[in-house]
């Protein structure tokens, strides 16, 4: 419960707790336009919507503005709310709050996931939460896979895709003015100094071919055409496609030698 009650400024704690005779007499005076009423109802259910941003695994900045959407779908229900239909409000207030966030995720998430993959990964945390209500352990991945009936490589590859991104330049450890980033603690197998030896001197052995020797590798090795592609691109035959990649090709070897 700590996390519900320090998440977006609001201590759970102070909020009101209202029976089922204050619900039905909030919800009342709210149809007939109290608008007191309908501020305190939105007061009292804020716990409701901790709980649904609780769910998401939300930390920081990006629990509150979570908060904040859910907040709107909460006043969403409230106002879309009909006593009739024989429910309790929460039951019918969650979907909608849970459809704000996910809303909210989708259009501002910097990598795009689809609906179905998000769709699956919203299923595993709700059946992982409801696992961790009969178990004292961390559920298994399988476990939550079983349950959700999907494969277990599609449950992995959902959540990992809703996952938080971060930035190579974020902060790792800071002991006064020195900092070390995440950056700093990947090892780097390509930039060594051989290599970039080596890349220094491919670009020089290809700055000795002609214009359409050069012009060939492009489209063969760097675009990925074949040497048909090519030959019917730049207007010569295929033959002398290959004759002009083999000797450029030959070029390049001599010169790394």
């Amino acid at each position: 419960m700590s996390s519900k009650v320090s998440i977006a400024g609001v201590d759970t704690t102070k909020l009101p707790k209202l029976t089922n005779k204050d619900i039905v007499s909030l919800i009342i005076r709210i149809k007939n336009g109290d608008e007191q009423a309908r501020q305190q109802f939105v007061v009292a259910n804020l716990r409701l919507v901790l709980s649904v941003v609780h769910r998401f695994n939300a930390k920081g900045d990006k629990a509150d503005d979570m908060f904040q959407v859910g907040c709107v779908g909460l006043i969403k229900a409230i106002d879309n709310f009909d006593e009739s239909l024989n429910v309790k409000f929460s039951t019918y207030a969650v979907p909608m709050i849970i459809g704000e966030i996910r809303r909210y995720l989708r259009d501002n998430n910097s990598i795009r996931v689809s609906r179905s993959m998000r769709d699956i990964a919203y299923k595993a945390m709700q059946a992982k939460e409801e696992l961790s209500k009969t178990s004292f352990e961390e559920p298994k991945l399988e476990d939550i896979a079983k349950k959700i009936d999907v494969p277990l490589k599609t449950v992995t590859f959902a959540l990992d895709a809703i996952s938080d991104t971060i930035s190579l330049s974020d902060p790792i450890y800071s002991e006064g003015t020195d900092t070390i980033a995440l950056l700093d603690q990947i090892a780097d197998n390509k930039n060594t100094d051989d290599n970039i030896n080596e890349n220094l001197s491919l670009k020089d052995a290809i700055k000795t071919l002609s214009k359409r020797e050069k012009e060939i590798l492009l489209m063969r090795y760097y675009v990925g055409k074949t040497q048909t592609e090519v030959s019917d691109e730049i207007g010569i035959s295929q033959a002398q496609v290959s004759r002009l990649e083999k000797n450029a090709l030959r070029a390049i070897k001599e010169f790394l030698i």
